[in-house]
């Protein structure tokens, strides 16, 4: 049975009950399905919910933690998909999801990575990006929601710790999570200014662990060679709208060779060239979403260091599904609704 938020059914959630709880409990089983996907995309963003024929139960709790949400949800096996269009109908804002995995096992794939967790193990994922996650047995999670701008992270950043495991065997990690649990779990009863300043304990105790995440992937490289990739990675933010930014460019004004310059990237999962490419299309994307309605999608490209409109065309397209027109589309900048939705492959 597939379950698709992008077009939901009307639904009324009346098995709720004041205080952001949701229960199939009191439903006939024929409604549970809309219901359980209703609940889901109120809750976290737009998915698409796969679960087998009748199963579709559980319960979800939210209560407000400062800006965020802090949620438990308990149900039975499911897997919820994250495509591009999704992404694009809810914005490229989408909070990042700091999840604890109480009960069950889990396998969650975002930004070329999967991560297969287990009780204990908390994991991160980005609404603002494709995902899938799969839960294939009853589960029960902890998780806080977080809008982006509290988190303090880059989007590479951010990126780097999605679909990562991260167990009790890290130092920070074996402190967060009894803490965050305890968070969730207590969550509404706190007093606003208390609730506001363990948020942002979490907050900042989620950023050393990014760093911590950062430093193992780059374990092969010094801690001055890795402030040197993060003064480049500025450094390239900083000129993205410049055309003759190359490897070249960026290793002369570092006085590094360009070999060099290629080793710190090695633990990026990029080139330097794609990396570049990537950054300028993350502007590009965020110009055609929020600042488009009088620029053509050839001066969105050129404002970001595109040469040619046809090669942005077709880097746009390989990295996100969609041509920039239909982006800017399902952003409600064109008065014509996209075309129907292609689902992200696994």
């Amino acid at each position: 049975m597939v379950l698709d938020t992008s077009r939901p059914e009307p639904v009324r959630l009346e098995g709720s009950a004041p205080g952001g709880f949701h229960t199939t409990a009191a439903l006939p089983v024929l409604h549970r399905g809309s219901y359980w996907r209703e609940a889901l995309s109120r809750t976290f963003g737009a998915m698409r919910i796969t679960a087998p024929d009748g199963v579709c139960s559980g319960t979800i709790r939210t209560a407000p933690l400062g800006r965020l949400r802090a949620v438990t949800v308990e149900g039975e096996r499911l897997s919820a998909l994250r495509t591009h269009r999704l992404v694009a109908r809810d914005g490229e804002d989408g909070p990042v999801v700091i999840t604890l995995l109480d009960r069950g096992v889990a396998r969650l794939e975002q930004d070329g990575r999967e991560a297969v967790l287990g009780p204990g193990d908390m994991f991160v994922y980005d609404m603002a990006r494709p995902f899938r996650l799969d839960l294939p047995q009853s589960f029960r999670t902890k998780s806080l929601v977080v809008p982006r701008d509290v988190l303090g992270l880059s989007e590479s950043g951010i990126a780097h710790v999605t679909a990562t495991p991260l167990g009790a065997d890290m130092p920070l990690g074996g402190l967060l999570s009894p803490f965050l649990a305890a968070l969730v779990d207590g969550a509404g009863t706190y007093s606003p200014s208390a609730g506001e300043l363990m948020a942002r304990n979490v907050v900042d105790l989620l950023g050393g662990l990014a760093g911590e995440v950062l430093g193992r992937s780059e374990a092969d490289t010094s801690g001055g060679n890795r402030a040197l990739l993060l003064r480049i990675q500025a450094f390239i933010d900083r000129h993205l709208p410049d055309p003759d930014l190359t490897p070249e460019a960026i290793a002369r004004a570092h006085r590094i060779s360009l070999r060099y310059l290629h080793k710190l990237f090695e633990g990026e999962e990029a080139t330097v060239g794609r990396w570049i490419q990537r950054r300028r299309l993350e502007e590009c994307r965020r110009d055609l979403a929020r600042h488009a309605h009088g620029s053509t999608i050839a001066a969105v490209a050129h404002r970001w260091g595109f040469i040619s409109a046809a090669h942005f065309s077709r880097a746009f397209r390989a990295a996100y599904g969609m041509a920039p027109s239909e982006w800017r589309d399902t952003r409600g900048l064109a008065p014509h609704p996209p075309p129907p939705a292609r689902l992200l492959s696994a």
